[in-house]
């Protein structure tokens, strides 16, 4: 174990408890080290219930996903909104509602997630799931931008902060160009470590080392663990060009 306090990231778990008791199991944190979720607890994967039950009663920090908030809209105020319980279940919420004995507990932890914050100031490093809208100040990001941006976060060539790094998930890395499964993908200022655990394409749970600089990773399909410096596992992009207009005549 190390000696120095580490900040542990993990990226979207999706339901794989079993993947990510065996990442936990070889990261080995102690009891100085501060373990953050990037949220996407839930969905696709097998066992939603006991990720979720393992992160809600340990010492560990998580922030709303987007499957987290398409929960929440499915039962609001404690009643079921059918068309938003139709895109839940669509998105994956069949096999977290098959995880769960009883109701009961579903409702515990949607009381918990809905206490869920939509981003983690850390002074240099913000926690949030998707990104930041770069045309809004922090005051007018709404959870729809914090929980859903893709494309206008990562194509913006200007870092949003000046001396803070943002760390996403949900957005599986290896859908970037040139991006191989496994891979994390680094942009103007944030860093993606969704590495697609549930996805058959990857099957990748990432814990980025973020003090130390180390990547730990388990494939939940593979049953395969690796360590890498966080230099091999990272891969740039480029923001997309905007496209000129010809100008008509």
């Amino acid at each position: 174990m190390s000696a120095i306090p580490r900040r542990i990231f993990i990226g979207d778990v999706h339901g794989h408890y079993d993947g990510l008791m065996r990442l936990l199991t070889m990261i080995d944190p102690s009891a100085s080290d501060q373990i953050y979720f990037v949220g996407d607890l839930i969905d696709r994967g097998p066992k939603s219930a006991q990720v979720v039950e393992f992160v809600r009663q340990g010492p560990y920090q998580c922030v709303l996903g987007n499957h987290e908030q398409l929960l929440l809209d499915a039962f609001q105020n404690g009643e079921v909104d059918m068309s938003m319980l139709q895109a839940w279940l669509y998105s994956g919420g069949q096999a977290t509602l098959a995880s769960y004995s009883d109701m009961d507990a579903l409702f515990e932890h949607l009381a918990w997630l809905s206490s869920l914050p939509l981003y983690i100031d850390l002074d240099d490093v913000w926690l949030v799931h998707a990104g930041m809208n770069p045309y809004l100040s922090i005051s007018e990001q709404t959870p729809q931008e914090l929980c859903w941006i893709r494309e206008t976060f990562h194509n913006s060539p200007k870092p949003y902060f000046k001396n803070k790094l943002i760390i996403t998930g949900h957005t599986i890395t290896f859908t970037f160009p040139g991006i191989a499964p496994g891979q994390i993908t680094q942009g103007a200022g944030w860093l993606d470590i969704d590495t697609g655990a549930y996805h058959p394409k990857s099957g990748w749970l990432t814990g980025v080392d973020i003090d130390n600089q180390v990547v730990h990773q388990f494939n939940v399909f593979h049953n395969e663990l690796r360590v890498r410096p966080l230099t091999e596992a990272v891969a740039p992009i480029k923001p997309k060009k905007k496209k000129k207009l010809k100008k008509i005549a």
